[in-house]
């Protein structure tokens, strides 16, 4: 058996698509990474995020938003970057590995706007479905896509 890899997801919050990626990767990918997440900020877990994610199957209600200093003495194979933001102002990581900018949609972003036109809490989950579903996809692809 190969030893599991480290792999930190990192996006400026850490209340949704880094959360989303954790818990797909624990779900997906647990025999062979193991996942982090962390933000450049901290803004509290998603509640629209946990949600669409038990829909999906995988509980990450228990997971909470951590600030990316609490992993700067941890060694990471991959520091994946979920957002545009948290790209530009990514830390180095001593004897880390390789950063990588996977982007994704922000759903809160998304929603707010649908709310803002009128759209019911229904329709403003599915932006969150839509990016919950693209990170999954991305995550079945790991850690090959990474090219380690």
């Amino acid at each position: 058996m190969t030893e599991k890899i480290n792999i930190l997801f990192l996006c400026t919050g850490n209340s949704c698509r880094s959360q989303m990626a954790e818990g797909w990767t624990r779900a997906l990918k647990n025999e062979e990474i193991t996942a982090f997440s962390a933000g450049i900020e901290t803004h509290g877990l998603n509640p629209a995020a946990v949600k669409v994610m038990a829909e999906a199957g995988v509980d990450i209600s228990q997971q909470r938003s951590k600030l990316v200093d609490e992993f700067l003495d941890t060694t990471f194979a991959a520091i994946i970057t979920v957002c545009g933001h948290a790209h530009e102002n990514c830390p180095w990581f001593p004897g880390s590995g390789k950063v990588t900018h996977i982007g994704f949609d922000d759903p809160p972003q998304l929603a707010q706007k649908l709310a803002n036109q009128g759209a019911n809490p229904e329709t403003q989950l599915e932006c969150y479905r839509q990016v919950r579903d693209k990170i999954k996809a991305f995550v079945k692809t790991l850690p090959q896509c990474l090219h380690l």
